[in-house]
């Protein structure tokens, strides 16, 4: 596995150690246990809730190597500890459609805390990566699934 350095807040590292523990200690030995309820049922082969259980056992062990390999690369960053006018991680940007005029406002944070529900949109995202290294007053040019869209940043602030 590779061993670059992956960029996340404090509280999208919480998340996914929250994450891994509710797998380690309680979805593990629930499957654990249905697994073995399923094994008494006879046949094997013929038996649904047994492969279902399996299936559901590789999917959370696959899950739990997944967020051991990111906890351990992980780079914490405090967006509150940066300053600066420039657009980079961490960054919380207020955005208007340059077509609209409809505001917006994101945070850009680590690829597996993203989440455009709660305004948070990864580093590696089209939009993230338009406006990193831009300014308050400059535009962004992003190629949307809808098409080209221009966005106007209006604030940019570390929080």
């Amino acid at each position: 596995m590779a061993t670059e350095k992956i960029p996340m807040t404090a509280e999208g590292f919480r998340s996914l150690e929250e994450e891994l523990k509710r797998l380690r200690q309680i979805e593990r030995p629930e499957i654990i246990r249905a697994i073995g309820a399923a094994r008494e049922h006879g046949d094997l082969s013929e038996n649904a809730e047994y492969h279902s259980a399996r299936e559901k056992q590789s999917f959370i062990e696959g899950r739990i190597a997944e967020l051991e390999d990111v906890i351990s690369r992980a780079d914490i960053i405090d967006p509150k500890t940066l300053t600066g006018s420039t657009i980079r991680f961490g960054a919380t940007v207020k955005l208007a459609d340059e077509d609209s005029a409809e505001e917006s406002t994101f945070q850009i944070v680590g690829r597996y805390e993203a989440s455009v529900e709660k305004g948070r949109i990864s580093i590696t995202s089209p939009l993230a990566r338009a406006l990193i290294g831009k300014k308050v007053g400059d535009s962004a040019e992003v190629n949307a699934p809808s098409g080209p869209k221009s966005y106007e940043i209006v604030k940019v602030q570390f929080k």
